[in-house]
């Protein structure tokens, strides 16, 4: 029974990863999960300098998920490459770091150092934080500027090249079909979609930024249609995220089309849930009689 898939010419020994922001450096999930069980770890965002993210109220729950405006705080590449890599790989995960610099240049000098960087299974670009003034969401929604920072990225990456798409956009699609013109191996799929509260005792908006990045349940089948549309557009694979709470739900986004997927609010819920996953998984494909993951991959197209 083989449940291993391939990113790029990176083998995962299973389609469950955790998802950039929501698992850290793996520190803390560490002691609920065995990081080596899973396909990879994305770790949160990485600048060059630390990071102290947004000012006033950074998250709040909602009905069915959460709002958060954390502005991409992280304790910059030199703390990472000190304490958190070597962390991670004393663990035995397979780490990809997520890359979120201010501008072209940063995120380049941030792919050229980490790509050559012994423990470093691949890159996240991060084209897609709706969270922050510079960077992020800013490079994902205008195909120009996103063609240009592909461009600059794929040459300046020596190993592995995932890039992560805003769902803010009319067409994520035409995101990942540039992506994979420019040279991108993968893509991940969806990051959070804006949305807002307003606190009815200020009667104003409840955080400082005003919108915010909605994920959770409530976002899943806004996902599943999006990882369904970009696997009609590419032949490269698709990592699919988005409000996956439970084995069902990764399912839904395997048959959607991707080829693995990533967890995020639900650790928070239950830090455990990617454990659970890759157990039932393996429960599936027996019951299933399903030899290879692979077949399962984008069956809801045939």
């Amino acid at each position: 029974m083989n449940t291993s898939v391939k990113i790029g010419s990176l083998i995962l020994k299973n389609p469950v990863t955790v998802a950039s922001g929501t698992a850290g450096y793996g520190e803390e999930l560490s002691a609920f999960v065995n990081l080596a069980e899973l396909g990879a770890v994305f770790t949160k965002g990485l600048s060059l300098e630390p990071r102290e993210g947004n000012k006033g109220p950074r998250i709040i729950e909602t009905s069915s998920g959460v709002l958060n405006s954390i502005g991409l705080q992280n304790v910059g590449l030199k703390a990472f490459l000190k304490e958190k890599l070597p962390f991670l790989l004393s663990k035995n995960a397979v780490v990809i770091p997520n890359i979120a610099g201010h501008s072209i240049d940063e995120n380049i000098e941030l792919c050229k150092i980490l790509s050559e960087t012994e423990g470093i299974s691949a890159l996240e670009l991060n084209v897609s934080c709706p969270n922050v003034e510079q960077g992020g969401m800013a490079f994902g929604r205008d195909i120009r500027t996103f063609s240009k920072l592909l461009r600059k990225a794929r040459k300046a990456t020596k190993g592995i090249l995932i890039v992560k798409l805003s769902p803010n956009v009319d067409d994520v699609a035409a995101f990942a079909k540039a992506a994979e013109d420019f040279g991108a191996d993968a893509v991940s799929a969806i990051n959070t979609v804006l949305g807002m509260k307003i606190d009815v005792k200020s009667r104003k908006p409840y955080f400082l930024r005003k919108s915010a990045g909605l994920s959770g349940p409530a976002i899943k089948p806004i996902a599943v249609r999006i990882v369904y549309e970009i696997f009609e557009r590419v032949n490269i694979p698709i990592i699919g995220l988005g409000g996956i709470s439970c084995f069902e739900d990764m399912l839904e986004f395997i048959m959607a089309g991707a080829s693995a997927v990533s967890i995020g609010t639900m650790n928070l819920v239950n830090p455990s849930v990617a454990s659970d996953c890759i157990a039932k998984l393996e429960e599936y494909m027996v019951k299933e009689k399903i030899n290879d993951i692979n077949e399962l991959v984008g069956i809801a197209h045939r």
